[in-house]
């Protein structure tokens, strides 16, 4: 494990125990390769404001008793994703 990943654990169990969820479980992998889908297919700050909007749909979902916990994060997290990759500007053709 590098520093950064040690850095995002002990942050995420920060946060967790701050709003007292630590029982949760977050792949922090899949909610940072949404985040670098939404950087590159819309913008920069896209990543903050899609995560964001993700975790607040998944946490929606699972109160209201729509889906577990983890199937709602995990469809929640392919929704954004494939609403972020189609925004991705069409690839110009290869010069010759």
């Amino acid at each position: 494990m590098d520093n950064n990943d040690e850095v995002l654990d002990a942050w995420l169990a920060k946060l967790l125990a701050a709003f007292e969820i630590a029982d949760i479980d977050v792949d922090v992998h899949a909610v940072l390769n949404l985040a670098g889908v939404a950087a590159h297919s819309v913008v920069r700050p896209a990543a903050p404001l899609t995560t964001f909007v993700a975790g607040l749909a998944a946490g929606l979902a699972a109160g209201s008793g729509q889906a577990g916990e983890g199937p709602a994060m995990a469809a929640a997290l392919d929704l954004a994703k494939q609403l972020a990759a189609a925004q991705a500007p069409a690839a110009s053709p290869a010069s010759e």
